[in-house]
């Protein structure tokens, strides 16, 4: 049985996610502006016309490499789980630069904010806020909000209709 692998340094964490974008330049520029995102400048590979076959992206810890889709390729966005020290900022600077809120920051279980946002390339990012001592809410089955679920399973109907 093969065992994934936890120790190498410098490439990324054990899972590291591959997206195939329409505009993967554009895409760097919004990682970097709304998540501090770091390209790794020396594994950027342009074809000859200058689109991307590979990019790569510190993000946090973690790695996230990309490419623009090449001809006959169909774009593949991700969807992403990102720990923020200040989720209503992040949407704000999201939301400038063409992202669309899914779902506003909502407070969810674990003394924890959420909040997720599509971003122009169709990656939808969940977005999570530690909040010390901020109380779990009330299920919607018992009265309380079904903004967390409501919101993402309207909008993942929404994209899969079109």
């Amino acid at each position: 049985m093969s065992t994934v692998l936890t120790d190498f340094p410098g490439r990324g964490r054990s899972l590291n996610p591959f997206v195939i974008l329409d505009g993967a330049a554009g895409f760097i520029d919004f990682a970097r502006d709304v998540f501090g995102a770091v390209e790794n400048t020396e594994a950027r590979t342009p074809t000859p016309d200058g689109r991307l076959i590979h990019a790569e992206l510190r993000v946090g810890d973690s790695l996230l490499l990309l490419s623009d889709a090449l001809d006959g390729w169909v774009p593949h966005p991700g969807l992403f789980q990102v720990w923020v020290s200040d989720v209503a900022s992040v949407v704000s600077q999201a939301e400038e630069h063409d992202a669309v809120v899914v779902t506003p920051p909502t407070p969810f279980y674990g003394a924890v904010t959420l909040a997720r946002v599509q971003d122009a390339w169709g990656n939808l990012w969940w977005l999570y806020q530690p909040v010390p001592g901020q109380a779990d809410p009330k299920p919607s089955w018992e009265g309380g909000s079904d903004v967390v679920f409501r919101t993402l399973d309207e909008h993942l109907r929404a994209v899969s209709a079109r």
